[in-house]
């Protein structure tokens, strides 16, 4: 890899996902990624693996890039469109069966494992090609099947194995201080990463009306995702969940014995880490749970109109409406400068964090999951905060300006959030300034990054990090839909 995976900064420490990801050895698997001497004399040569090394092909996605390309009037806006939404489909999932069923297996990228999280959102923009195609709607199938397999396995898990009667965890997880079980890569309690599978399993059938995928193992899945949200309101103790990992970064372990900070329980869902990877300061996540809110809905309506699971349903119902007024009284809180605006977390006892991360759910992100409008004056209030120094993980340099997070650092902003700022505003000049900066800031690689400097974007993370690639896709296919004069602006 190149020399911008290695830059050192004060995280690092000994064989942590931090380090392997910042090692200077180029995996096997990373390899397609990099063009060859030819294509790189050439401006704006494709950087996507040849046809013959691209893990799936769908004829929809590659006609939908031949089509929006053509409406991209600035070359290399166009070019990065066309290397960042297959990567998904080029580089990083695996197709197969089990039990006679579709199964496949999306790693992040770089890591060879499945977040459940990641996994749901780097198929999610090719969702609207499935009517189209038919061998893409059944690899989305597999990702549910594999999915639900997952829960059962263990629904306090984030990320799982390809394999899933590995013994073997990733590398950072083998000393890890918790209830390990074969197939899982990393145990850590995220509550997204639940809310992730159902987005993706409901979007599915929303688009295609197929409910092939919705057998009695998704179906059990779901009452494990129920019975997990209820376990983590605690309401009677702590619950079954704990863990813990010996490290140098205060953020890759639970305090309190494991079981995290105290919180109130006020009727949220506690969370022992966030969407980054890192330990929640205050237990109650409150874009997490927003998200558990819009994921409750749709789990009441398939539960109701597939599975025709009535008990479960209502059971959904009745823990969505614990959360939404839990929200509704306590999400909210008076920051000294911003005023009233959402808190980032919370324990339940009038503590309030007040910041944002990078990585979705966020505050920032509200309204592109379904949580709020776009115009809902609170949830305005709350933007503009997140996206101005009283954030004290906005970062504001000479090369861009966004949300980072603790999880790499200071002064690093994440492509991600530049995208989601995008993906969240109406104003025409804020997304042009955001595909702006998304344009110079990768680095002549011709891909989205984890992160990167403020001041100088080629010190970066990650190299080939699969979700922002295709959110990034995901956000020129919406504008192509809404604000298409936009993609026709020659100069970004």
């Amino acid at each position: 890899m190149t020399q911008n995976m290695t830059q050192p900064n004060h995280y690092s420490r000994q064989l942590s996902r931090r380090d392997i990801l910042r090692t200077a050895a180029v995996s096997a698997a990373a390899l397609p990624l990099i063009p060859s001497v030819n294509a790189m004399a050439e401006p704006y040569a494709s950087k996507r693996p040849t046809p013959a090394q691209r893990k799936f092909r769908s004829k929809a996605v590659d006609a939908a890039i031949a089509t929006v390309s053509t409406k991209i009037a600035d070359p290399e806006l166009a070019w990065l469109f066309a290397n960042c939404l297959p990567n998904t489909l080029d580089t990083t999932v695996e197709p197969g069966t089990y039990q006679g069923k579709p199964d496949t297996v999306v790693v992040t990228g770089d890591i060879n494992a499945m977040w459940l999280r990641d996994s749901s959102a780097q198929v999610y923009p090719y969702l609207p090609f499935l009517s189209t195609d038919a061998d893409l709607a059944t690899l989305i199938q597999g990702v549910i099947h594999r999915q639900a397999r997952c829960i059962l396995i263990d629904s306090y898990a984030n990320a799982f194995m390809a394999n899933l009667e590995s013994p073997e965890p990733l590398d950072w997880s083998k000393t890890d201080t918790t209830k390990m079980t074969h197939g899982v890569g990393e145990r850590k309690w995220e509550v997204d990463s639940l809310c992730y599978t159902v987005r993706l399993a409901h979007r599915y059938w929303k688009e295609t009306r197929d409910t092939t995928p919705f057998d009695d193992t998704w179906h059990q899945a779901q009452n494990r995702i129920l019975a997990t949200f209820r376990e983590q309101q605690r309401k009677t103790g702590s619950g079954p969940y704990s863990f813990q990992r010996t490290s140098a970064i205060p953020t890759d372990s639970l305090p309190g014995s494991g079981f995290g900070n105290p919180a109130h329980p006020i009727g949220l869902i506690h969370s022992g880490f966030r969407p980054s990877d890192d330990a929640c300061i205050y237990p109650l996540n409150i874009p997490g749970n927003f998200f558990a809110v819009q994921t409750l809905h749709r789990m009441e309506e398939m539960l109701t109109e597939i599975a025709k699971d009535m008990a479960s349903a209502r059971e959904a119902a009745s823990l969505r409406t614990e959360i939404e007024a839990a929200l509704k009284q306590y999400a909210v809180a008076q920051h000294p400068v911003a005023g009233k605006i959402y808190a980032y977390e919370i324990d339940g006892f009038g503590n309030n964090l007040f910041m944002d991360d990078a990585n979705v759910p966020s505050l920032l992100a509200l309204p592109y999951l379904g949580a709020c409008s776009p115009s809902d004056p609170l949830y305005l209030a709350t933007r503009k905060f997140v996206l101005g120094p009283n954030n004290p993980y906005f970062f504001k340099g000479t090369a861009a300006e966004g949300i980072g997070g603790p999880h790499i650092g200071q002064d690093m902003i994440w492509p991600m959030a530049i995208i989601m700022r995008a993906l969240t505003t109406e104003d025409e000049k804020e997304q042009l300034a955001c595909l702006h900066q998304l344009k110079t800031t990768h680095a002549n690689t011709g891909f989205m990054h984890e992160s990167f400097n403020k001041d100088n974007p080629t010190k970066f993370t990650r190299e080939w990090f699969a979700w922002a690639n295709t959110l990034f896709g995901e956000l020129i296919l919406i504008l192509d839909k809404k604000s298409p004069k936009l993609l026709a602006t020659r100069s970004i």
